[in-house]
């Protein structure tokens, strides 16, 4: 009989905690939920969570939500409920992660993951990331701290990749071939760019995200965050890790090996499968989602990327390979400009844009932060690097407006 895992889930009461929830609610034999985490936006959800999975556990980041947690749980909980110990504020998620549950599933959205992501991987648990900004931002200071096979991949682009991993030895690869939708606006012109609204940005083709994933598939942001991923969780080259536009996301991703072969996993567009392997890898759970139906005709399209329409993959190259804080700050300035976007301050390509000027600000050896940029030797650096591009790319807007 196999031993139930116990997880934390960071980030319950977002689109990748409930999918978890819903999984681990149907296989409780292989999984107990011990802890929860989240911002603290919505206590009734996270409340109406502990009370169903009988957690020990619950921990809010908004100081101001902690009386309203433990007064949706009391409203909640039933004389069989046992009691849950409540933690509030920033560091919540990370005395969550570092509890020591073995498997942590860090679903944090941005940069504020990285604590915990480094929290969970010393105290020994098995790190379920789906939070990417954490890999991005750390690099190097995660994967020295990780263990070999202890970061799994929840981001179905890579978790696919670990899949497609299987079929042969890492001296056998050739090359990664991540794929990518081409967001709502694939086959336009940057001259056509120029004319997005916030709401069509909106308008993914194929999945209902918050707005700054879905604003980076957009631009292909989150494409370039990929790249820079994927260099830190499998050991490979930038180049050899390549993009190619798959607009129904069947496949999600492929491994070419040296022979010439090329391994792809397939699925519906959907997050379940990737998150069920996070939770259970290297083991593969019963019934999780629909399979391809292969009695149905179908056509799947492949184009090469457009990097003058959308130059932000080229960009997190750039960046990747600059390592030290650069990573961070292409991350981070990118998250700032979003807002803006969405506020009507910048247009669309002046997203990428201004993300592109402040890494050059970053290197030029005009930024305090140049310094920073060859080698990172703890997390106040990167989070340092990461106030320095908020502030620079908000500059680099402020200075555009008035010209």
């Amino acid at each position: 009989m196999t031993t139930a895992r116990t997880v934390a889930l960071l980030g319950s009461t977002g689109s990748i905690g409930t999918q978890a929830l819903k999984i681990i609610g149907e296989h409780p034999d292989r999984f107990r939920v011990v802890a929860l985490s989240a911002q603290g936006s919505d206590v009734d959800a996270l409340a109406r969570q502990a009370v169903a999975h009988r957690v020990e556990v619950v921990a809010v980041a908004r100081q101001d939500a902690g009386d309203a947690v433990r007064e949706a749980l009391g409203a909640q909980a039933d004389s069989a409920t046992p009691a849950t110990r409540v933690l509030v504020g920033p560091d919540a998620a990370t005395e969550v992660a570092q509890m020591g549950a073995d498997v942590v599933l860090n679903g944090i959205t941005g940069s504020i993951g990285l604590r915990p992501t480094i929290a969970a991987l010393r105290a020994g648990s098995t790190l379920a990331l789906a939070n990417k900004e954490s890999l991005i931002v750390g690099g190097d200071l995660v994967t020295q701290v990780a263990g070999p096979g202890q970061i799994v991949p929840v981001d179905s682009e890579h978790s696919a990749i670990a899949q497609c991993l299987r079929a042969g030895a890492p001296e056998e690869v050739r090359r990664l071939v991540l794929t990518a939708s081409g967001g709502p606006f694939r086959g336009r012109n940057r001259a056509q760019l120029h004319q997005v609204t916030p709401s069509e940005a909106l308008r993914h083709p194929n999945f209902a995200m918050g707005k700054v994933i879905t604003t980076n598939s957009a631009t292909l942001v989150n494409k370039g965050l990929e790249v820079i991923e994927a260099h830190y969780l499998f050991g490979v080259g930038y180049e050899s890790i390549d993009v190619v536009v798959h607009p129904q996301q069947q496949i999600h991703s492929m491994v070419e090996f040296r022979d010439g072969s090329t391994v792809a996993q397939m699925g519906p567009p959907r997050m379940l499968v990737p998150i069920a392997l996070g939770l259970s890898w290297p083991d593969r759970l019963s019934a999780v989602d629909e399979p391809c139906d292969w009695s149905q005709a179908s056509s799947w399209d492949f184009v090469p990327l457009d990097d003058d329409a959308f130059p932000a993959v080229q960009l997190a190259r750039e960046a990747g390979r600059a390592a030290g804080t650069r990573p961070a700050v292409y991350n981070a300035a990118n998250e700032a400009c979003v807002e803006a976007f969405h506020a009507g301050r910048i247009s669309f390509p002046a997203i990428v844009d201004t993300v592109a000027e402040v890494l050059q600000r970053h290197g030029s050896g005009n930024s305090a932060q140049t310094s920073a940029v060859d080698q990172v030797d703890d997390i106040e650096q990167v989070l340092s690097a990461d106030t320095w591009a908020r502030e620079a790319a908000r500059s680099v807007m402020m200075e555009a407006t008035t010209r």
